[in-house]
């Protein structure tokens, strides 16, 4: 099937049934979350009632959707409510990712519920690949998985850190070292179960934004975990390093693998915040008076608010595009790093406008595009900075390894 950008009528119902909910659910709670910087359980569990918290929604929109628009049209409505909670909600969404890029049908269809719960009994998932010393650089990870064999079981030790859930999920996702002298060659995805001995959470970050998502430090010390947990399992595993010893190209590395899937999805999450700023400026302009008439007829307004509009809708264009390319496995030259590092870039930049047209207003609590413009920041930063980006786009355009 060819691109296209018009949406079906499935896609525009769930457009607007995310969109009611978090302009009803989200919205008016999202300033006072964001100043508890606590998880929003109450909103998460309102989420799971309806079903958009869940891995039957989570399946339908990215496994059973050939088109590859469901999940980044979802999630710009949530991230148009608030991008903390909307985190809170989606971030069990990375683990499950992670699962499904690595693991076996039988793996996938064991954990990815357990990431998610149900209504009344609610659990989070986590992906676990930064550390302390190893962000961007994740040949550098020094977290290790050794095995056990008289057990049958993976001890696991390391630190790792930024880890949206970190600590407080049910099921982790840890990549980890097994190989360390074929660096990101060697690094393997492991699932932790609820409630095994050895992992705990660290540090809880205060943030700049995205606030009402919980961000710590995964600390493993001796966790032990059955042999099964090595997504993809250990026949799968051997195979592959017994081609990096042979010096094959071994497959794409673990950490990587999620990233690459979920980049568009993390550059829709942007669009939102970008499209919330811009709607709010919009309207503000339409409103506010200065000298006698309303400050969108001065050009210096207008013309910010019509180059507003483009660069959102040039973001989108090529979010959904990446999304398309993504499903059917087309990516040529880093289409979804394209995407993500155009979006987040968008963001910052509208979110910033934003706060130029409403002047002191928007730089104060009492008006929510502060709030946002603080949000938006993370887009340049997680799940590969604006310079990881660039690198990945260079070395896919040009064939050369660009350090």
């Amino acid at each position: 099937m060819d691109f296209n950008p018009e949406l079906n009528e499935d896609q525009i119902q769930i457009k607007d049934w995310v969109h009611t909910f978090a302009e009803d659910i989200i919205r008016p709670v999202a300033s006072d979350w964001d100043e508890r910087e606590e998880t929003p359980w109450p909103v998460i569990e309102e989420a799971a009632r309806i079903g958009l918290y869940g891995w039957e929604f989570m399946a339908e929109a990215m496994m059973n959707d050939p088109t590859g628009l469901t999940m980044p049209v979802a999630l710009e409505e949530l991230f148009w409510g608030d991008a903390g909670i909307g985190l809170s909600i989606m971030g069990s969404g990375l683990a499950a990712a992670g699962i499904g890029a690595s693991g076996t049908r039988e793996q996938v269809m064991e954990w990815v519920p357990q990431c998610y719960g149900s209504p009344g009994n609610l659990m989070l998932g986590a992906f676990a690949s930064s550390e302390p010393d190893a962000g961007s650089d994740v040949a550098g990870m020094r977290t290790r998985a050794v095995y056990e064999e008289s057990t049958d079981e993976w001890v696991l030790n390391g630190t790792k850190t930024w880890i949206t859930n970190g600590g407080i999920a049910d099921v982790h996702v840890i990549v980890a070292v097994v190989e360390p002298e074929y660096r990101s060659r060697g690094h393997a995805s492991f699932v932790v179960p609820p409630g095994t001995k050895g992992l705990s959470q660290g540090q809880k970050f205060k943030k700049h934004g995205i606030r009402a998502s919980h961000t710590a430090e995964v600390v493993l010390d001796d966790c032990r975990i059955p042999g099964n947990c090595l997504l993809g399992g250990k026949e799968k595993l051997d195979e592959r390093l017994a081609r990096v010893r042979e010096g094959k190209p071994g497959n794409a590395q673990a950490a990587m693998q999620t990233f690459e899937s979920t980049r568009p999805a993390v550059g829709a999450q942007a669009v939102g915040v970008a499209r919330a700023a811009y709607e709010y400026a919009l309207e503000y302009a339409k409103e506010r008076h200065q000298f006698g008439r309303a400050i969108i007829e001065n050009q210096s307004i207008s013309f910010m608010l019509a180059d507003m509009a483009m660069e959102i809708e040039a973001a989108r264009a090529l979010v959904h595009r990446a999304a398309w390319l993504g499903k059917h496995r087309k990516y040529k030259n880093a289409e979804g790093s394209m995407a993500k590092l155009k979006a987040g870039r968008v963001a910052v930049w509208s979110t910033e406008r934003a706060i130029q047209i409403l002047g002191g207003y928007g730089y104060v609590r009492d008006y929510p595009v502060e709030r946002w413009h603080r949000d938006a920041k993370i887009f340049d930063i997680f799940e590969g900075t604006e310079q990881i980006q660039q690198l990945v786009i260079a070395r896919a355009i040009s064939g050369i390894r660009v350090e």
